[in-house]
């Protein structure tokens, strides 16, 4: 029977005590690859934030079915950024995500140095490791950031628009890096992407947000013809 990461029961998720999205009730499983889409402003990113505990719950509750101190969630925020003035390596942006498992007093030794050197190799960029974080392209940066979530070594992966703003070629990178995460790996996966087109091959299921309300199925029933149809009002298409 698939393990249950995150549990969502009747849930709502807002800023000040104000619900932007409410009565949600999914969950995540183990090894799942999904996706939260929907609307600009319709609640994806307030939904995610909720489920990595970010948010607080205003109604219902969130279960999480591992220790989160063993084991917390790797998260890659939307455009987040590094003061460029700040001298830090991509090696040293990465070496960051170590951190999740040190105490205030820990310093970082060996076993951290050959995490961050690794994931930073799984991502592809271990070439470039001494180069300045604020140097780097667009593409690079997000794949960088994805390293730095994987050397907190979790068991699931939280994505917020990773490709907003990149360019074509290195969103196809930065996708190709992601998926093969999950296949390989078996690393549990929720992203937010406005990409219909982009997440439809590459996903198990679907988290449909609009008016407030989020609905979890398959990726062939919410995003067939039908669906979309239903959604928009037209014709949607689908490629």
């Amino acid at each position: 029977m698939p393990q249950a990461l995150i549990s969502v029961h009747d849930a709502g998720f807002g800023y000040a005590g104000h619900p932007v999205i409410e009565h949600v009730t999914l969950t995540i499983e183990r090894g799942e690859f999904t996706a939260l889409l929907g609307p600009n402003g319709a609640g994806k990113s307030t939904l995610l934030r909720g489920m990595l505990g970010l948010l607080p719950v205003l109604s219902g509750r969130i279960e999480h079915g591992v220790d989160r101190t063993v084991s917390p969630p790797g998260y890659v925020p939307q455009k987040d950024a590094l003061d460029p003035i700040f001298p830090l390596t991509a090696f040293e942006v990465v070496l960051m995500g170590t951190y999740a498992h040190l105490s205030a007093v820990q310093p970082v030794r060996r076993r951290q140095r050959e995490l961050a050197a690794a994931c930073l190799a799984q991502v592809g960029l271990a070439a470039i490791a001494g180069q300045p974080f604020w140097a780097l392209s667009g593409g690079q940066k997000q794949r960088v950031l994805i390293a730095r979530a994987l050397a907190a070594e979790p068991e699931i992966l939280l994505l917020d628009e990773p490709t907003a703003g990149i360019d074509p070629g290195a969103v196809s990178s930065i996708m190709d890096v992601i998926s093969r995460l999950n296949h390989e790996r078996g690393l549990t996966v929720v992203l937010v992407s406005h990409h219909l087109r982009l997440v439809r091959s590459l996903v198990r299921s679907v988290i449909w947000v609009e008016g407030g309300r989020a609905r979890k199925g398959l990726t062939e029933e919410m995003l067939s013809r039908e669906h979309l149809e239903s959604i928009f009002g037209a014709l949607a298409e689908l490629g």
